[in-house]
């Protein structure tokens, strides 16, 4: 008796409505789906199979961002690496960030020396640094200037 012209003809819209409300949520799951889900997702995958191929005497950078190589592999968990001559650390597996070398067969001896000649090139500049190490340029040939201040004041 009371019921207004809208409200009636509101009741007659076919059902589309519900579905139109709900198209922009699907569209925007999908587009987050394939844009950041998946990429992610391969990423991980990637990283596992890095870490269930390290083999002993790899290069490895640790999430802490420690430069090492592997020198032992006690356990499934667990690396023994070397950071330093003589300096080995324990390191669990899962907080190895990347593998900066391949855990591939070697080549045969015809490919291997044409490799050996690239890779030297390659790491020219690492070994030099190492050769220096990291605090020999910071001196420049004056040891402890700053205790010898100290000393006499």
């Amino acid at each position: 008796m009371f019921i207004s012209p809208a409200w009636a003809q509101g009741a007659g819209g076919g059902g589309l409505d519900g579905l139109g409300g709900l198209l922009p949520l699907v569209l925007i799951f999908v587009v987050f789906y394939f844009l950041l889900i998946r990429p992610q997702q391969k990423k991980a995958k990637q990283h596992r199979e890095v870490l269930a191929n390290l083999r002993r005497g790899d290069r490895i950078v640790t999430n802490g961002g420690l430069l090492g190589t592997i020198t032992r592999v006690p356990n499934d968990t667990e690396l023994m690496v070397e950071i330093a001559d003589g300096v080995k650390v324990r390191v669990l597996r899962g907080m190895v960030a990347e593998s900066l070398s391949k855990s591939d067969p070697a080549p045969a001896k015809k490919s291997r020396e044409k490799d050996h000649d690239e890779d030297e090139s390659d790491y020219e500049d690492d070994s030099d640094y190492e050769a220096e190490g990291p605090d020999d340029h910071q001196n420049d040939g004056e040891p402890h200037a700053s205790e010898d201040s100290e000393k006499k004041s």
